[in-house]
């Protein structure tokens, strides 16, 4: 596979697998057309796992690589990692506040944003994921983009390695926003354009992370720190509440422990 990546541009590498990552939203999406609900301790697992995928690739993937670039830094090598990281939180909490959205499992009044009441629950359901899938479209982007100032065949096989751990994690993204619209009366058809719908804005973010740090150098530390930054707090904010909502909160716990791992050996093992 590494060879495959080698023969494109680090920008059209980062479409490519990104693209992948929305296929499994996808993926995960079609299963409305086997049935109308899933297991709530099954999806509560996945979600769990899902969140400790993105808890380990923010570090091995994105906040280590960030420090270990830093090392010249004048005032720390622990400078752009932490300033990068706050400025991610900082970017979703903003857009968090601003967008209407519905987290997966929370009822309708419970909606967040500007101006959420008079919207459909699949549109707030399908923002919600789209929040989500921004900082892991960045955080792929930007891990590509690397490639261009210099990057080795190692660092291609890490940026891969990422990619394959945010795809697994979509999985139960597009679970859990097609099946509560399938389990509110909509057509499988629909509840399935909706979930995997969530997933297109993954290739966008990034193409402009990996263009964004091709070009300026010095702005990748800061830019991969900024990534993990955004999918800490989207995992703070609302990965680890949807998955423990609903009672289970030690298998959803356990699970949790079971991604961290699970990405930790991908990215040491592979990256």
């Amino acid at each position: 596979m590494v060879d495959f990546f080698e023969n494109f541009h680090p920008v059209m590498q980062a479409l490519i697998a990104t693209l992948f990552t929305w296929g499994m939203t996808a993926l995960g999406a079609t299963l409305v057309f086997a049935t109308k609900t899933i297991n709530q301790r099954l999806l509560d697992s996945m979600l769990g796992f899902a969140g400790g995928v993105m808890i380990a690739a923010s570090y091995w993937s994105l906040l280590g690589p960030a420090i270990e670039m830093s090392s010249d830094n004048q005032i720390g090598a622990w400078f752009p990692a932490a300033l990068g990281f706050l400025l991610g939180g900082i970017f979703l909490w903003g857009i968090d506040k601003i967008l209407p959205h519905l987290h997966p499992n929370a009822p309708i009044n419970d909606a967040e944003g500007l101006h959420p009441k008079g919207q459909k629950r699949s549109t707030l359901l399908v923002l919600a994921i789209t929040l989500h899938n921004i900082p892991e479209g960045l955080a792929v982007g930007i891990a590509f983009g690397a490639l261009a100032n210099g990057g080795t065949e190692a660092s291609l096989a890490g940026a891969l390695t990422l990619a394959l751990g945010i795809g697994i994690q979509n999985f139960p993204e597009g679970i859990a926003v097609s099946m509560p619209l399938r389990g509110d009366g909509m057509s499988r058809r629909k509840s399935f354009f909706y979930g995997q719908f969530s997933g297109m804005v993954e290739p966008i973010a990034a193409v402009v992370g990996a263009v964004a740090v091709s070009f300026i150098e010095p702005l990748l530390p800061y830019a991969l720190s900024f990534a993990a930054g955004a999918m800490i707090f989207v995992v703070a904010e609302e990965v680890i509440p949807s998955s423990q909502e609903k009672g289970n909160k030690d298998l959803a716990s356990m699970s949790l422990m079971i991604g961290f791992v699970v990405m930790m050996i991908l990215d040491v093992a592979l990256g």
